[in-house]
């Protein structure tokens, strides 16, 4: 006998205290009968009306957005963007939050995580509790720093750029995104009709005047002619094969970090704040401290940008070993890093690639896994290296979490911990850990 699908919670509203801080853009509260809500567009000790988004009877939480906000925390603001709110533009979660506050918030998230996850203190990680702004990012007040470099427009039925919604496939039209860089926002994107596309990326390089914009047409469409208000190269996506294709001008863009041009091809990553990319090269380096003949390796190395600050300083008698799943990005690599002779570039999965190398003693580990991290298998091979010092760079702070406590069991301890607001407006954040071995008889 088939069971009675669950009623649908959906619309459905509570009135509830405000919790802590949860990771992913919202707290947490109960229903008077003890459900857990995860709820967005609020403040922890604030009182709020939460309408449920997503849930049903019996489920182990429900979402919810806050409709009215019956006791408001002193931290919020009414958000400086048009659309933002319960229902609406799903870019940003804290828009209604003080900038100080947002930061707090997110060392909150990084604090549990790390206890949870860890069993770790923030004095027992290296770090103070704070979550430093990047430089230039703060702004007077009713302002949002522009600092979205990379801003991927879905389109609307009847052509029109917006953003989707949180958790959503529905698109909010928008006319202007407050927290796009001043080089994404100049190019009109929202001002144009993109009838037949599915999406359409802007990237705007920092360093260069170097402006792409990646068309994802729907199935049958036909291309349009992109006139925007800068020159700018056009690339397309293969709806089939999920092929880039040069459609108009240069197929990379050349942004600028550490002294030096880094050729990155369409749509391929590099860190999305101006700022990012320095900002992770200075806290690696310093943490590192790297020595003239190193032997160092930097895993899931994109277009290079950890493999060639090394190189730097490791000098002639140094070397680097890059390890890098994606062909274009390789391919890139290789290029920015080749006046290095003593810098290597190999394709592959890192747990798949690193044992097939041979390398058994490294000096330095960099590693700057994707947002699931880079698991007990691969941490426990890392572990058995004997580096004198790794930096995990982590975008994800449970991911970075699970890491640590890998490492922990493979003879690892934190030394540094280092939490940049590099995502301002959203629940988003950058780490930088150093390890170093525990001293034996410790």
């Amino acid at each position: 006998m088939q069971a009675e699908p669950r009623k649908s919670l959906v619309g459905e509203e509570y009135e509830v205290e405000i919790g802590p801080v949860a990771h992913g853009g919202h707290c947490i509260a109960r229903t008077s009968e003890g459900q857990v809500l995860f709820v967005r567009h609020a403040l922890p000790g604030e009182r709020v009306v939460a309408q449920v988004t997503e849930g049903e009877e019996g489920a182990r939480f429900l979402r919810a957005d806050a409709v009215r906000v019956l006791d408001a925390s002193k931290d919020r603001i009414d958000a400086p963007c048009p659309f933002a709110g319960p229902g609406r533009c799903g870019g940003c979660d804290w828009q209604h939050a003080k900038p100080g506050a947002q930061r707090r918030l997110k060392g909150e998230v990084v604090a549990e995580q790390l206890q949870h996850l860890a069993g770790l203190t923030p004095e027992e990680a290296g770090w103070d509790g704070t979550v430093m702004p990047a430089e230039g990012d703060k702004v007077p007040a009713g302002q949002v720093p522009a600092w979205r470099t990379r801003v991927q427009y879905a389109v609307t039925a009847d052509g029109r750029a917006g953003l989707r919604r949180h958790r959503s496939h529905e698109v909010e039209p928008i006319d202007h995104c407050m927290i796009a860089a001043e080089g994404v926002s100049e190019l009109g994107i929202e001002k144009r009709d993109w009838t037949g596309m599915d999406s359409v990326e802007a990237i705007a390089a920092t360093g260069s005047q170097d402006r792409q914009v990646v068309l994802t047409p729907k199935p049958g469409a036909r291309l349009p002619l992109v006139e925007l208000d800068r020159p700018v190269s056009v690339m397309r996506i293969d709806e089939r094969s999920g092929q880039l294709h040069r459609v108009h001008g240069r197929p990379f863009v050349r942004e600028r970090a550490d002294g030096r041009t880094h050729r990155v091809a369409g749509g391929g990553f590099w860190q999305v704040h101006p700022q990012a990319a320095d900002t992770l090269v200075t806290a690696v380096m310093q943490g590192l401290l790297p020595r003239k003949g190193d032997m160092a390796l930097d895993l899931y190395c994109g277009v290079g940008l950890f493999a060639g600050a090394l190189a730097d300083r490791v000098g002639e008698a140094g070397a680097v070993l890059g390890i890098e799943s994606g062909k274009r990005a390789v391919e890139d690599a290789r290029h920015n890093l080749a006046e290095f002779p003593r810098v290597r570039i190999e394709q592959g999965k890192v747990e798949s690639v690193l044992p097939r190398t041979g390398i058994d003693e490294v000096d330095l580990i960099v590693l700057d896994p994707p947002r699931a991290g880079a698991g007990r298998k691969t941490v426990g091979h890392l572990s058995s290296l004997g580096a004198r010092r790794i930096a995990y760079v982590a975008c994800d702070p449970a991911a970075l979490a699970r890491d640590l406590a890998y490492f922990r069991d493979g003879g690892y301890r934190v030394r540094t911990l280092r939490v940049f607001d590099l995502f301002p407006m959203t629940s988003h954040m950058e780490c930088v850990a150093i390890l170093e071995p525990v001293a034996k008889g410790r």
